[in-house]
């Protein structure tokens, strides 16, 4: 499920004591997304025109406050989810920050969180600055030279030297430079917007307190950020018509302007990716809400927000509650499909139906289930339920049969009752009249399940009054008599073997729900780890991509000492690449194994067939 919203909530503002807080509202809102999200957040400046860049991003003309005054208009984090214009399937979620730097606020700690925040819940975070990218604008963004100290990926060891970790969960870097009326010309050569950001960012030689300083930022922009990307804006219209932003029309804007907008739009619609946490993980709606608490809890007691913390603690959330989510999926399905009773295939069917649609959804919003623990209290749920309904459907079966059999059988009752067949000749009547409702019952059941079970339970109870009719038939020798008795004989055990191949029918039913059952679960949660797994790996080459392309630039900028220390970096990334995709096949036979020796507890004597089948699904993605 998506939310399209009219027009942003503010997501996370400041309470009655000055901290932190996220809006419930905004939390509802993404409760209800399901669907992955491409998390877009603008920072910089106040006053450097960042909610317009949103408003278009958002395919509107009106909606982050523009302000036309010195003022801060956005305060805190304010937030606008719109479907995806490329990516189906997806919301895309606009996050409009506060501005930095406003005199009037004074709260340089708040400024650096709020940053925080953008950085750890975006998947695509855009710097916007007025002018000109130099080194009094990188000053400006002190903001990045104090992200390890307010941010912390593992919650045990440093992650101060650990600039690949970073890396992986920080989002691509966008540098907006509004109002820059440079050209992109160096030695006598036309450059790219991004060579121009590039060469701003380029370190300079030497040790001395001023030049420590000086590359300070840029390293940690180098450091931290393996995608960094720039979009230079001419002004956007006459300095009159400035004020007015939100009431001009495309004809009033600057065409270049206008060009470059739509340029930088495309850009973010079709590169900006979902976003993920550690492992690859994909967030949804309702899981960036919860990211979203966990981090300013954090910041609210005092503590640094520890990115593995966090995925930790969204497990706990998210999994009980996808669960829960999932269960309530399976039962509304079941619930629209089902009218009692039914044949056990046709009850077969409806359940899978109604299965697989709730392991999607739990599969959508579970989070971090590495142990599989969530999702086997979800089989077992569904399974618990499941047999609730066959029993019901069962018993449901058994009361219809016996209401037609009384109705076909109810004569037959009768004529016992008033002894119609205690004559001679009688016996052969009684054989007659119960062949003839037999038959009609069949008829009138066709294959229901327990049919056959209620008819044996009734001949059951009248072979005492067949043996007497036989008995007292004078019309009968006692050869014939003999030879009859072997004849019933014969007749009720071959009802008996019905009724057998009946419960039989039930048993191989249950073992191929059973069995869909298990492959439903396997299936799903192994195509997650592989799309995880995938995620996780193209995180692993695009920082080993940008550890490279670093290499390879300090190497050309004489920082040789620096380019020989990353070698080791790299080595370890690519050890580390290496290692993953070996362990790739034990860490799924695991996740096989982990499950099928779970579902033995669910479904008990599956245990032993749940392994062949596991390990022929394992083979599909080996």
């Amino acid at each position: 499920m998506s939310s399209e919203m009219k027009e942003p909530i503010c997501l996370i503002s400041n309470d009655s004591e000055g901290r932190l807080c996220v809006q419930d509202d905004a939390k509802a809102v993404l409760d209800k997304i399901t669907q992955p999200v491409v998390v877009v957040s603008v920072v910089g400046l106040y006053r450097t025109g960042k909610s317009y860049l949103m408003n278009r991003l958002a395919g509107q003309q009106t909606g982050f406050a523009l302000g036309s005054t010195i003022e801060s208009k956005t305060k805190g984090i304010w937030m606008w989810c719109v479907p995806h214009p490329s990516k189906p399937g997806h919301t895309l979620v606009l996050l409009d920050t506060e501005g930095l730097g406003d005199v009037d606020k004074g709260d340089e700690k708040h400024d650096t969180w709020i940053f925080c925040l953008a950085v750890l819940l975006s998947s695509t975070l855009v710097y916007n600055s007025l002018g000109v990218i130099d080194n009094h604008a990188l000053e400006k963004l002190h903001y990045v030279t104090e992200l390890t100290e307010n941010i912390r990926v593992k919650a045990h060891g440093s992650d101060e030297d650990d600039a690949a970790e970073f890396m992986r969960v920080f989002p691509t870097f966008i540098w907006a430079v509004r109002d820059f009326t440079l050209q992109l010309i160096k030695d006598g050569q036309d450059i790219t917007a991004d060579q121009y950001l590039e060469g701003a960012l380029q370190l300079k030689p030497g040790h001395s307190k001023q030049i420590e300083q000086y590359n300070l930022p840029r390293r940690c922009l180098r450091s931290f950020f393996a995608e960094r990307r720039c979009f230079v804006f001419p002004r956007p219209a006459k300095d009159s018509d400035l004020r007015r932003m939100e009431e001009l029309t495309e004809d009033d804007l600057d065409l270049t302007f206008r060009e470059q907008a739509e340029v930088f739009c495309s850009y973010i619609f079709t590169n900006s990716k979902p976003k993920t946490v550690t492992g690859g993980r994909t967030l949804t709606g309702a899981v960036l809400g919860s990211l979203a608490d966990v981090y300013v809890e954090a910041i609210r007691s005092g503590s640094v927000p520890c990115l593995e913390n966090a995925v930790e603690t969204l497990a706990l959330i998210q999994n009980g509650r996808a669960v829960d989510q999932a269960v309530e999926a399976y039962m509304s399905q079941l619930f629209k499909d089902l009218r009692l009773p039914v044949d056990p295939t046709e009850l077969s069917h409806i359940h899978s139906a109604a299965e697989k649609h709730a392991v999607e959804v739990f599969i959508k919003s579970s989070f971090n289930d590495s142990e599989q623990t969530a999702q086997m209290e979800l089989m077992r749920r569904i399974q618990s339920e499941y047999e609730s309904f066959s029993i019901q459907n069962q018993e449901e079966c058994l009361n219809e049969c016996r209401s037609v059999l009384e109705q076909i059988f109810s004569p037959l009752e009768e004529a016992l009752a008033e002894g119609v067949f205690m004559q001679s000749g009688g016996y052969q009547e009684y054989r007659d009249t119960l062949s003839a409702h037999t038959q009609e019952y069949r008829e009138r059941t066709g294959s229901r399940i327990m049919s056959e079970e209620v008819l044996s339970q009734y001949l059951k109870e009248k072979e005492m009054f067949a043996k007497t009719i036989l008995l007292t038939d004078q019309s009968l020798t006692e050869a014939d008599k003999r030879m009859e008795e072997e004849r019933l004989h014969r007749e009720h055990l071959q009802q008996k073997q019905k009724a057998l191949e009946e419960q039989n029918r039930l048993q191989e039913q249950v073992f191929e729900d059973q069995k869909r059952t298990y492959e439903e679960h396997l299936n799903q949660l192994l195509e997650r780890m592989e799309r995880e797994s995938e995620r996780a790996r193209e995180d692993n080459e695009r920082v080993l991509d940008a550890k490279l392309k670093e290499q390879r630039a300090l190497l050309e900028q004489g920082f040789r000492d620096k380019a020989d220390s990353m070698q080791k970096e790299i080595d370890r990334l690519k050890g580390e690449m290496k290692n993953n995709d070996e362990s790739k096949r034990s860490t799924l036979s695991t996740v096989v194994e982990t499950v099928g020796t779970a579902v033995g507890l669910v479904m008990p004597g599956f245990l032993s067939k749940a392994f062949g089948i596991g390990a022929s699904l394992l083979s599909r993605w080996l």
